[in-house]
């Protein structure tokens, strides 16, 4: 059991995390002036953390009332992101594989408000809102869903190879991303950084061998990284139960210590990954997180949702524990926001998303010649490219 010590020295930390340093735009930033630093306590219901081999983090959380609406104001906007998506595919705007995460939002907003710009965060293909948090736009990654020329990864990348500062995207083969996020954390270990890699990845690639591999070399070496499982109760259309032995993912590191973290609850996330990082970056080594939560929508676009699980389960997890209209509830009952505030921001989040569609409509797709570019490093000395006949090759 991790000492006591330890624990009783990050519950003063995790009451109030600072970012330091914002990614990309204003709307991260934390609060700095004594007008913003006026500060609400939240507190945690006793079965929101269970440890395993370790203690769990404090029992409340204490933000600036700014913080605490900055953290609404994103769940919301990733979700309007993802409604943006959704409705792209419809009207077949966007093509191909496409993940949504929404009902999910809690994950990648709390992750983000409990890291620092010198993090690393590397997902599987459910990732728009962890591009999002890390720093994309909303316009670059809607244009990127689209194949279009201003996307941020130029249009080539789609729905599961998004990257932005410190984020490793976007990943398409199922559980590859965690040995990567492993040797993202060796290179931060490498470089003596003060800094951790969080990898996630979901209860249907928990079974990978090479998640187990990543697991060993981390603990060996004690490399800061943070391996999240993000339990949504389905691989595509299996039940986890139907799929693992053993469902706690939280306890599956063995030799490793976890936490397992309501996922629906983006205050429990942030206290979570804080808690989580100071250790990892103490130099105790590898963390192993279960975050529960649920999405509500089909694995993908192309799926329904509805054949493996009931509507009526659906319908019970939206309107008993969906991440948004809880902590609304919460940051009005706490007095940190008013309803109108609210639903000030629920309104501008639907404007700056439709603006953000509009735009990623307008841009060109890239052109064909662009398919030989960012093959290979410029200046690496490969003459030609081969095409998909000899008359294609690309000569340098």
């Amino acid at each position: 059991m991790l000492r006591t010590a330890f624990a009783t020295a990050l519950k003063a930390h995790a009451r109030a995390v600072p970012r330091t340093a914002a990614l990309a735009a204003p709307r991260r930033a934390m609060s700095s002036s004594s007008a913003e630093a006026e500060s609400v306590t939240f507190e945690f219901e006793s079965n929101t953390f269970e440890g395993y081999n370790i203690d769990t983090p404090a029992a409340s959380v204490t933000l600036s009332k700014a913080d605490a609406v900055a953290l609404y104001r994103d769940m919301q906007t990733v979700r309007r992101l993802e409604m943006a998506a959704d409705s792209s595919y419809k009207h077949k705007l966007i093509r191909g594989f496409c993940h949504l995460c929404t009902g999910q939002e809690a994950v990648p907003v709390g992750v983000e408000s409990a890291l620092t710009a010198e993090d690393a965060v590397i997902t599987a293909y459910r990732c728009h809102g962890f591009t999002y948090m890390r720093g994309g736009s909303p316009v670059g990654i809607l244009a990127e869903l689209m194949g279009r020329r201003d996307g941020v990864s130029k249009g080539k990348g789609g729905s599961m190879h998004m990257y932005a500062p410190n984020f490793y995207g976007g990943n398409g083969i199922v559980g590859a991303q965690v040995p990567l996020g492993a040797g993202v954390a060796f290179a931060q270990q490498y470089r003596a950084k003060k800094a951790c890699t969080v990898a996630l990845y979901g209860d249907g690639a928990a079974n990978q061998g090479q998640v187990f591999e990543a697991f060993n070399m981390a603990k060996l070496w004690d490399l800061p990284v943070l391996f999240v499982c993000e339990n949504n109760k389905y691989g595509m259309g299996t039940a986890a139960s139907r799929a693992a032995a053993n469902t706690d993912y939280f306890t599956r590191g063995q030799y490793i210590p976890g936490i397992r973290v309501n996922g629906m609850d983006v205050l429990a996330v942030r206290q979570a990954i804080a808690y989580a990082r100071q250790y990892a970056v103490d130099g105790n080594g590898p963390l192993v997180l279960e975050m529960k939560t649920y999405r509500y929508g089909g694995h993908s676009m192309s799926d329904p949702g509805t054949t493996y699980r009931t509507r009526e389960e659906v319908q019970h997890m939206r309107s008993t524990s969906d991440p948004i209209t809880g902590y609304k509830l919460r940051l009005i009952e706490t007095g940190a926001a008013s309803e109108a505030d609210l639903k000030a921001i629920d309104k501008e989040a639907k404007r700056v998303i439709d603006d953000a569609l509009a735009k990623a409509k307008a841009i060109p797709e890239p052109d064909g010649q662009e398919l030989w570019d960012d093959v290979y490093v410029k200046g690496s000395g490969v003459p030609y490219l081969r095409g998909r006949v000899p008359e294609e090759t690309h000569y340098y």
